[in-house]
């Protein structure tokens, strides 16, 4: 279930900036839109795959009809090429796939025995899931879209591999399909009977506490600073991999949607190790951990040039933080959202963090990002060091909100004692 939720999500996402710039002429505003309007999903979400997961309908069968609906949705985008089409099509589809992602966390909690020990296993399928679909991508542009010989010129190789990304696409379609099926067979996950109609207003009262709203208070900017990375990383990696030594794009494949897999296999040590330390330390340890991890893959990023190690070595190291920045933060933080909130409006509150932070976030990410890659633009291109400064920044004022505000003691962990 994971390996196929994740991999839906990763078979697109990384290339789709470059595709819509780089081959269908849009502007940053207009791009910044389209990844605003897949968010959107997210916080309808919490309104109706919550409610009716708790209450009406079980969890299977909901993400099965989705999966397959968003299928023939996301399909269409590989052709669209006006920008009011792709929008509009981005919406729905943001609207169908966007609450199956707390809905499989919801339903793999509720049939695990022990969330710390078990979740992180199952969890990082889909890391698995999302390194598959970054190297097959990687490697389609490579083989099927990548011009060479001795008058092709870097800015051709990048227009022809922007275009093959189409096919990112209908891979993800296709994943869908087969998502779809296997969704039925899923262990039955009936809705709880509550003591109140509405699980969504019964989760939003769990929150109000600590350390529930400094975490839900959090979201929306380490949201943002997630999103800056998916947008801005594929086109600079890809670009400076043109550079590369030729054994790199071999392992990876072209495009730099292959090179960001590295991050999701530093992902894959980070969750198996979650385990071993999430009894070990705090909450409040591990989500710190995470947002100095935010805060140092900007900086590698943006000094890349100045840094005394070569390129690609700083780059690498940098995408490999990206395991640390959402195995200690996001992860734990969902952790956290479920062991403080009562059984029957997990799938609720689960709903509610993924409004925060796949819908808020990601809509206010995405357009402080293409408005910030317009203020880092000059007559000689994009200026890096400017760009990935922002989002170095910003982590640090998390970090010292999160050291400030959040509990060293849950109120779970206090019952316990």
């Amino acid at each position: 279930m994971m390996f196929l939720q994740y991999a839906i999500w990763g078979a697109w996402l990384p290339f789709l900036w470059s595709f819509l710039a780089g081959h269908r002429g849009m502007e940053g505003a207009d791009i910044g839109n389209m990844f605003a309007a897949g968010a959107i999903g997210a916080i309808i979400g919490p309104f109706v795959a919550g409610q009716v997961a708790d209450r009406y309908f079980a969890t299977e069968k909901f993400l099965a009809i989705s999966h397959l609906v968003g299928a023939v949705l996301i399909w269409q985008l590989a052709t669209i090429e006006s920008s009011s089409g792709f929008l509009v099509f981005s919406l729905v589809y943001g609207l169908v796939y966007a609450p199956t992602l707390s809905l499989t966390n919801s339903l793999a909690f509720h049939h695990l025995p022990d969330r710390d020990r078990d979740f992180g296993k199952v969890r990082l399928w889909g890391t698995f899931g999302w390194i598959a679909v970054g190297l097959m991508m990687g490697q389609w542009l490579a083989l099927s879209h990548t011009p060479s010989g001795a008058g092709v010129t870097p800015e051709a190789v990048l227009a022809a591999q922007a275009a093959g990304k189409a096919d990112a696409f209908r891979l993800s379609a296709l994943l869908g399909v087969v998502m779809g099926a296997y969704c039925l067979t899923l262990p039955s996950t009936p809705p709880s009977k509550g003591e109140q109609k509405n699980a969504t207003l019964e989760a939003l009262g769990s929150i109000r506490v600590q350390p529930l709203i400094t975490l839900f208070l959090l979201a929306v900017p380490v949201s943002c600073i997630h999103q800056f990375y998916f947008v801005h990383a594929e086109p600079f990696l890809g670009a400076k991999q043109l550079d590369a030594p030729r054994w790199m794009s071999t392992l990876f494949g072209a495009g730099g949607g292959g090179l960001m897999t590295v991050g999701q296999m530093s992902e894959v040590l980070v969750l198996g190790a979650i385990p071993l330390v999430a009894k070990r330390f705090s909450r409040k340890t591990l989500l710190a951990a995470g947002l100095v991890a935010y805060a140092l893959r900007m900086l590698l990023f943006a000094q890349v040039d100045a840094i005394p190690l070569p390129t690609m070595a700083t780059l690498m190291i940098g995408i490999a933080l990206h395991g640390f920045c959402f195995g200690c933060f996001i992860f734990v933080a969902f952790m956290v959202v479920d062991e403080e909130c009562k059984p029957d409006v997990r799938a609720s509150a689960q709903s509610l963090f993924n409004l925060v932070i796949i819908g808020v976030g990601v809509i206010v990410g995405s357009k402080v990002a293409a408005s910030v890659a317009g203020w880092a633009t000059d007559d000689g291109g994009v200026n890096y060091t400017k760009l990935f400064s922002a989002p170095m920044w910003a982590s640090l004022v998390c970090l010292a909100f999160l050291l400030l505000f959040y509990p060293g003691r849950s109120r779970t962990q206090s019952v316990a004692q």
